[in-house]
């Protein structure tokens, strides 16, 4: 059964719609608030590295007797760098 103009015409709208809402919708996102990884000594090494290959080192530290554990309720601790992102240089 071929596509009426009518239809054409109506598939379009409801596209652009579609993508409309969805610009707006990404536009008002909150800005990102989880803190980059740090700056310091400690990271610096992590900072140019593979993710996969940093991510491995976290838990030295980061663990429940480490120098500085997760705090309570952390999201899960093997993927590190999906939030605490690298920084670029």
């Amino acid at each position: 059964m071929p596509m009426t103009s009518k239809n054409k015409l109506l598939y379009n709208i409801v596209f652009f719609i579609f993508c409309g809402g969805l610009l707006v919708f990404l536009l008002n996102a909150p800005e990102e608030t989880t803190k980059k990884l740090p700056e310091d000594e400690i990271h610096q090494k992590f900072q140019t590295i593979d993710r996969k290959e940093a991510e491995k080192s976290c838990e030295e530290c980061h663990n429940p007797e480490g120098e500085l554990p997760l705090p309570e309720g952390h999201p899960p601790k093997y993927r590190c760098i999906f939030c605490h992102k690298q920084v670029k240089k």
